[in-house]
């Protein structure tokens, strides 16, 4: 059996008794029923990933940076050249980007693992599947090997990140020309328009960003893929029109799954991976936290299609996990409400008559 097939069989949906037991906790805390809003649907919800009430606290957290280059961006779909790639995985594994920065404050462990950089680079992990994929508008961007092989490096990514005592995972990424990817993705898997879904990305002017609209349109045509027939063959899909940064996450999410821990989504490129995921593992939703709306359209348009409220909705566009991290200390303490959260019977509160 493969590593993915282990995986997959072994992911069965959340507790359902376990989040009935957080409901009803959570009537029984000092406060009115419902004061603390979308935190008690958190807390409920952690309590189902984990089967217990009260849910376990979910820290430490990890952010997977996973790093790719890709063929489409020969097409200038992005106004950043490829080496930007190289460089910004240096300065994240340095400590001196936007994730690093973030985490750090927020408490949480980031890993660099380049899957697929042009060219390797000090101080990441070494998971490469090949130097960039090929041009999806000439063929598929990743072999089935290779889509396989990197859902793989992030299912085993999270194996190991749990076995460590990793209590909650983050997917992010880096790799210029990916938000072209995660737009073609949604609309294989959704069935949505280029025009829905395909935003500015990294600051393309109105030039590139006609350019790119009309590159995800064709790509989608041209793996016949308009009607969002993906679910079909969601490793084909994978395959055809994504990216390794994009597989490892979609094995990230199946690992977090498999190992029943929350995983935080972050922007358009973890989105776009979430629907390969549950095409694959439709239980794997419930472990799903939507960790903030950015401003990619396809953000809203994924979270609205599965069905997930995000967390904090701050406008960003950066991508790397930084949405997810700002979010990881809510989820933290929406588990802690239920933990540690005094009752009207340990407090000796007098509750509410009608």
């Amino acid at each position: 059996m493969s590593i993915l097939d282990d995986c997959l069989a072994a992911i069965t949906p959340v507790d359902e008794q376990a989040r009935a037991a957080a409901e009803a906790r959570q009537l029984s805390l000092t406060k009115p029923p419902g004061a603390l809003g979308e935190l008690e649907v958190i807390g409920n919800q952690l309590a189902a990933i984990a089967g217990q009430c009260p849910p376990p606290v979910p820290e430490p957290a990890k952010v997977f940076v996973f790093a790719g280059d890709h063929g489409v961006q020969e097409h200038w779909v992005s106004p950043w050249p490829q080496e930007v790639t190289l460089q910004m995985a240096a300065n994240i594994a340095g400590g001196g980007a936007g994730i690093s920065v973030l985490a750090r404050s927020a408490g949480v462990e980031v890993e660099v693992v380049d899957v697929g950089m042009l060219q390797p680079v000090e101080q990441t992990t070494d998971r490469r599947i090949a130097a960039g994929t090929a041009d999806m508008l000439h063929g598929p961007a990743m072999s089935r090997e290779q889509a396989l092989a990197a859902i793989e490096v992030g299912i085993t990514c999270a194996r190991q990140a749990v076995a460590d005592g990793h209590r909650a995972l983050i997917p992010g990424e880096v790799g210029i020309g990916n938000t072209t990817v995660a737009a073609t993705l949604v609309c294989a898997f959704t069935g949505a328009s280029a025009e829905q879904v395909t935003g500015r990305g990294a600051g393309a002017n109105d030039e590139v960003f006609a350019r790119k609209q009309a590159l995800v349109a064709r790509a989608v045509q041209h793996h016949g893929l308009a009607d969002g027939s993906g679910p079909q063959d969601p490793i084909g899909a994978l395959a055809a029109v994504g990216g390794f940064e994009h597989a490892a996450m979609v094995g990230l999410i199946l690992g977090a799954a498999e190992a029943r821990v929350p995983l935080l989504l972050d922007g358009a490129i973890a989105c776009s991976a979430a629907l390969v995921a549950l095409a694959l593992a439709p239980d794997a939703k419930g472990y799903l936290v939507g960790g903030h709306e950015g401003a990619e359209p396809s953000i809203r348009h994924v979270l609205d299609a599965i069905g997930l409220r995000p967390v904090a909705q701050l406008g960003l566009r950066l991508g790397e996990g930084t949405g997810a991290v700002l979010a990881q200390p809510i989820v933290v303490s929406a588990a802690r409400v239920l933990l540690e959260m005094a009752t009207f019977d340990d407090a000796g509160v007098t509750e509410e008559h009608l």
